[in-house]
């Protein structure tokens, strides 16, 4: 039976279903769901492109300001813990950077969380000596290192929400085709957006990443000491929830084309939101995390070292394709994607990478 049957038939069993409970099945639906299927996602032959991807170079500047953290804290067991490893490329790269300081990569472990059993036999070709994969933090909790996702939490299930007279959740129903009804929303998601003092106007359309919450407080209850390294697109809530974005963040990817098409290609198609990353440092403070810097993607990399490779590569005419993907890291990707940084129990330190970093965010 193909999803979209599926979906129809939970939804005339059971009555509309939210937009959140609809993406969650979409996209994670055991098998059928575009990430727990087989079906090509990354690269040219797939529906996106990711930084690690693109360039081998990314996963060695990750690496470097890892083992920057290593150093800052105080150069003991180090654990990295990455959730949503897609192709495993990116821990491929950090961990050849790594191996090269023989006492850090002595004392390292790399540890995967991916919910998605097709991506993890992708992931295999990671050295096993290193790599080892779980089901949830709380399997390793105490642990000190650093807790990496790069391109994660724009694919967990939104809420999606519309001010009218009060706010109300978007639900899905079915009458000969794929319709959206409205319902008074929940307080939870009403507190979202008190907590973080954001007024929506009537009519106004957007999303509420109530997983992201969870997620955060997670990690931040079962990370002992170290830090937190979230990559990914996103505003902070004043960009998130500006004006301009009365219709949302929300997208499709379909075979390297953006569509609003969310009732279409059920399973087959990437449905992702932009990440609102001032809930990420709201939330996140309240559960014992710091705020280390947060910057896009472009000066994240430049001030690890990036530029100056690039200019190498520039005078080498041989090397004409790698220029153009690190350029395409610094320019492209590096003005959409943000980084952000967090810290727990350890006292604030400069760290490379946030040499531009702005105010923590509100």
């Amino acid at each position: 039976m193909v999803l979209e049957d599926l979906i129809i038939q939970k939804i005339q069993k059971d009555g509309p279903i939210s937009f959140r409970d609809y993406m969650e099945m979409a996209l994670y639906y055991p098998g059928l769901g575009y990430y727990t299927s087989p079906v090509e996602k990354f690269g040219q032959e797939g529906d996106y492109y990711t930084s690690p991807i693109i360039s081998s170079m990314y996963g060695q500047m990750l690496g470097k300001q890892l083992e920057e953290m290593w150093h800052l804290l105080g150069k003991e067991a180090f654990t990295i813990v990455e959730y949503g490893a897609g192709t495993g490329a990116l821990g491929k790269d950090i961990l050849a950077y790594l191996k090269n300081n023989e006492e850090l990569y002595k004392n390292l472990r790399y540890i995967i969380i991916e919910k998605s059993e097709s991506l993890r036999k992708v992931q295999q070709h990671l050295p096993a000596d290193k790599v080892s994969w779980i089901n949830d933090i709380k399997e390793i909790s105490g642990f000190t290192g650093c807790v990496l996702s790069n391109e994660v939490l724009d694919n967990f299930a939104i809420h999606s929400v519309v001010m009218k007279d009060e706010l109300m959740e978007v639900f899905v129903d079915y009458a000969d085709g794929f319709i959206e009804i409205l319902k008074p929303a929940g307080t939870e998601l009403k507190n979202y957006l008190s907590d973080q003092n954001i007024t929506l106007p009537k009519d106004y359309r957007t999303e509420i990443n109530l997983e992201a919450i969870d997620w955060m407080r997670d990690i931040a209850e079962n990370l002992q000491k170290g830090f937190v390294i979230t990559v990914d697109y996103g505003y902070p809530a004043s960009e998130y929830y500006a004006e301009k974005r009365s219709l949302g963040t929300l997208a499709c990817y379909y075979k390297h084309t953006v569509t609003e098409a969310y009732y279409k290609n059920i399973g087959q198609q990437d449905i992702t939101a932009h990440v609102n990353f001032t809930a990420l440092c709201v939330y996140g403070k309240k559960s014992g995390l710091q705020f280390s810097g947060f910057c896009n993607q472009n000066y994240f990399l430049r001030s690890l070292g990036l530029t100056n490779h690039l200019r190498t590569l520039e005078m080498n005419a041989e090397n004409k394709e790698s220029f153009i993907e690190i350029n395409k890291l610094i320019m492209d990707m590096g003005q959409k994607f943000k980084v952000l940084i967090q810290q727990k129990n350890i006292d604030a330190k400069y760290l490379t990478g946030m040499q531009f970093s702005g105010r923590e965010l509100r």
